[in-house]
């Protein structure tokens, strides 16, 4: 790389028109590829010219975002505070992790779901919450997360 590109690259870290553009980027990117691979990140920095390290820690900050492959169905719980102290996300996580027969982290053997925890969904006022791909399901119960799994597993209509 040119001394003048590197100058370039850290002109534009500091820029915060660019910044402020890094999110809708790598959310653009992410809908196109299904999850931002190191090319994906690396054509975002070209494109915005920042540093490729920059737009990895904005991508690996965010819980919508994904750095790694996931299943059809990823769903995130929410173990936040306000989550916890409604009494429901240590035991919504359980929950699933037995129904799904996964631990967080994993997918299913059919790549139908992949579990993650997460420590906010932005939903304390509606907790436990959880997040299939880029849909929120508030107020969760172990019914409500039946007929969630039933309906995206094709087994029920809504």
């Amino acid at each position: 790389m040119s001394q003048a590109s590197i100058m370039t690259q850290e002109r534009g870290s500091r820029d915060p028109a660019k910044q402020s553009m890094v999110l809708t980027a790598l959310y653009i990117a992410q809908e196109q590829y299904g999850y931002l691979s190191d090319e994906a990140l690396e054509r975002v920095a070209e494109r915005l010219q920042l540093p490729v390290s920059q737009v990895y820690s904005t991508a690996s900050f965010y819980s919508l975002l994904h750095t790694e492959a996931k299943a059809k169905y990823h769903i995130q719980i929410c173990e936040g505070l306000s989550c916890a102290l409604c009494g429901g996300s240590d035991v919504l996580i359980e929950y699933v992790v037995e129904k799904l027969d996964i631990r967080p982290g994993e997918s299913t053997e059919d790549g139908l779901f992949s579990l993650e925890v997460v420590q906010c969904l932005a939903s304390c006022g509606s907790s436990p919450a959880l997040r299939v791909n880029d849909e929120l399901y508030e107020d969760m119960t172990f019914d409500k997360v039946d007929r969630l799994l039933d309906q995206l597993a094709g087994r029920k209509e809504v």
